[in-house]
């Protein structure tokens, strides 16, 4: 995800019309000799890509049956096909500037740019060949009564004037410039001999030994709130935030397997109404709350509500150090279960059988209401459960969760600790002792020092880790405020935001604050009774409530009634779409869609007669996703065929189609037709001999 950021930031420059432009005299022919070397630089950097994706894909497939953990998130992490091609545009658009600046100039006799940055057209030039251009550009957005009336799944034009702000598929936000040791993307720490404050960065595998590994047993349990707290937290930051892994972790056969090696060799290195109101006050406290937050005031056109890398990558996993190792099942009394005892994490990670045959989801359900989360310590970061066995089925292989925070940091860009404090307005930290008074603890203060050398050095996850909670919240300032500041952009920026005038009435709103967790649980579970704040720790029966009792969703207040004698409206529907009716009594429209793989061959809306009559409806016909030649859905190493709705990507025997669907990789058995060949030389040889045997006895 981090050459999304690269591109994001390399785009924005390159439309600067600012920067680094060429000079005058003598450029076209110059140019001219350079666009044919920066076209060769992308096709080169597009074959390997390509080459590194398929190598991945073919060791994942030989390696299914006993997958590393480093597979098993991987698997968990891959992206669906629109993500997947953004993520290899973006790969292929690093790879060709890093080619570029490399290569092209030098062999031109030109020195490179006065900074990291290449001139604008030649960005241009590689972000329209690598194929990053179309998903940079503001998509269409639908001008019709629904698409004014609901949010598209995509988040896309939710702001009319900036279509891609809040979108999926589009790069994480900055809100401080990048700090990237080659200005492009190798992540501090990359280069050994660079150092920061007089001091290289500690590998990130030695601060978690140091600073925030410790043992299952050394868990103190929060006396208030629920290990739902800490689930919640998982659910919705893996709704607003998930990034997907790079599509190729080899870089090309033969070459350095990322879980195979330490080197630094690219792209290795060692290692929304219940959630504003009930889950986000008990993170920031009231008063960081009121701060950073603050009450709704109306949606605001020029707030970005865009997820920021520093949200994402650091601030809003401050969750993973209230994890408890142990995952608890209680039975129906909210005591131990004599049948199902607690599970290790590692027993409970891809294990989705135990749901079915364990005593299904009431267990579970009733554990995380009724057992304390995990507290927060400094001394007590994250538990060898995350820390050695995160992801491990077999006896072989690890993977770190506290590693991979940091190295995520790292790898997006991040500043340091300090220059976040800075943006948030809260002083710097200069010395080992003002580090102790922000941690309120001299000795995890000291290992930090020990390892960083300089209080700016230190990564921001582990500095906004280490603070002292504020009043009544689980996190310390500088969380608060990064924490605070998103969720107000996520809000204020959201034309759709239940509470923005327009949205839903007020009879909808009503029934809308009413609903609870607690409410969502008594409709989904068999559980007969919650605790009216599912996030507060509860004892039962004492703290308790029968679902009788809990408020729940009166959907009459979303009832539509059609006024007699109202004859808008189509008889018999649309072949592989949809209509639906909108619009007020006077207004009505009926507007059109088709379902995934169809495009629309008509008007998109049509305005309902007085008096009703006929029309012709548009049509929905079939996209073929094959004749796609600008960007074919299929690897050449597969054949497409087009499918009603869709497309199928077909191989040869004997390659079988990877993870992604789209390209065919060696299965490593023999193929049928190999089989049939063995089976009739078997059967000719067998029949030789026994010819001959006859013909020798007689």
């Amino acid at each position: 995800m981090r050459v999304l950021a690269v591109l994001g930031v390399a785009l924005l420059v390159a439309c600067s019309h600012l920067l680094f432009p060429f000079i005058r005299t003598g450029q076209d022919l110059l140019w001219g000799r350079a666009e044919s070397a920066v076209t060769r630089a992308v096709e080169e950097s597009r074959r390997m890509v390509d080459e590194a994706i398929y190598h991945t894909m073919k060791r994942d497939l030989s390696e299914r049956d006993s997958p590393s953990p480093s597979q098993l998130l991987s698997f968990s992490k891959l992206p669906e096909p629109t993500s997947r091609a953004v993520s290899r545009a973006a790969e292929i658009m690093e790879a060709s500037v890093q080619a570029v600046k490399t290569r092209v100039y030098g062999k031109l006799g030109r020195s490179q740019p006065p900074t990291d940055v290449l001139p604008e057209d030649v960005l241009s030039t590689i972000a329209n060949l690598s194929g990053c251009l179309p998903h940079m550009l503001p998509p269409t957005c639908p001008d019709t009564c629904l698409a004014n009336k609901y949010r598209l799944i995509t988040g896309a034009c939710t702001n009319r004037d900036h279509p891609r702000w809040g979108a999926s598929n589009t790069a994480l936000a900055r809100w401080l410039p990048p700090a990237y040791e080659d200005g492009i993307s190798e992540a501090r720490g990359w280069n050994p001999h660079v150092l920061y404050n007089g001091f290289p960065l500690p590998p990130v595998r030695e601060v978690t030994r140091q600073v925030i590994r410790v043992s299952n047993e050394a868990v103190t349990e929060d006396d208030q709130y629920s290990d739902l707290l800490m689930v919640w937290g998982q659910y919705i930051d893996h709704d607003i935030a998930f990034t997907p892994q790079s599509t190729r972790k080899v870089a090309s056969e033969g070459e350095a397997d990322c879980q195979l090696t330490c080197k630094n060799q690219d792209p290795c290195f060692p290692i929304q109404i219940i959630t504003m109101r009930d889950y986000i006050p008990k993170v920031l406290g009231p008063e960081a709350f009121q701060q950073h937050v603050g009450p709704y005031e109306g949606y605001d056109p020029t707030v970005d509500p865009t997820v920021s890398n520093v949200f994402s990558t650091a601030a809003f996993r401050f969750g993973h150090a209230t994890v408890h190792p142990l995952v608890r099942r209680l039975d129906a009394s909210f005591r131990e279960h004599p049948a199902l005892p607690p599970l290790r994490l590692q027993d409970a990670f891809f294990s989705p059988w135990r749901v079915l045959k364990e005593g299904g989801l009431d267990p579970l359900v009733r554990g995380l209401l009724s057992r304390p989360a995990k507290l927060q310590v400094q001394d007590q970061l994250m538990n060898e459960e995350l820390t050695e066995r995160l992801f491990v089925l077999g006896s072989s292989g690890m993977l770190d969760l506290a590693s991979i925070n940091l190295q995520r940091g790292r790898d997006h860009g991040l500043p340091g600790y300090n220059a976040w404090r800075r943006f948030c307005g809260l002083p710097a930290l200069e010395t080992r002792a003002h580090l102790r008074t922000a941690t309120a603890n001299a000795s995890i203060a000291g290992r930090m020092m020990d390892l960083y050398g300089h209080p700016d050095n230190i990564d921001v996850w582990l500095g906004g880790l280490a603070e002292t909670f504020l009043p009544r919240a689980r996190t310390g300032p500088l969380f608060a405020c990064l924490i605070g500041r998103q969720m107000k952009a996520l809000r204020d920026g959201d034309r759709f935001w239940w509470e923005s005038s327009g949205v839903f009435t007020e009879a909808q709103r009503h029934q809308l604050a009413r609903h609870s967790l607690s409410r969502v649980i008594c409709d989904n579970t068999g559980l007969p009774s919650v605790p009216p704040d599912a996030f507060l720790v509860g004892r039962f029966p004492r703290d308790f409530e029968s679902c009788e009792n809990i408020p729940g969703l009166n959907l009459d207040a979303w009832r539509e009634v059609l006024p007699q004698g109202d004859a808008c409206g189509l008889q018999g529907g649309v072949d592989n779409g949809d209509w639906a009716l909108c619009g007020e009594p006077g207004q009505r429209v009926l507007v059109f869609s088709c379902h995934h793989g169809f495009r629309l061959h008509g008007p998109e809306q049509v305005a309902c007669s007085p008096r009703g009559g006929r029309f012709q409806p548009p049509v929905c016909r079939d996209v073929n996703e094959c004749e796609d030649a600008a960007q074919p859905p299929c690897h050449p190493s597969a054949r497409c065929r087009n499918t009603k709705g869709s497309f199928r990507c077909e191989c040869t025997e004997p390659y079988v189609p990877g993870e992604d669907g789209t390209t065919c990789v060696d299965s490593g058995r023999l193929p049928k037709a190999s089989w049939v060949s063995v089976a009739l030389g078997a059967l000719l040889v067998g029949g030789l001999a026994g010819l001959t045997w006859t013909v020798v006895c007689r």
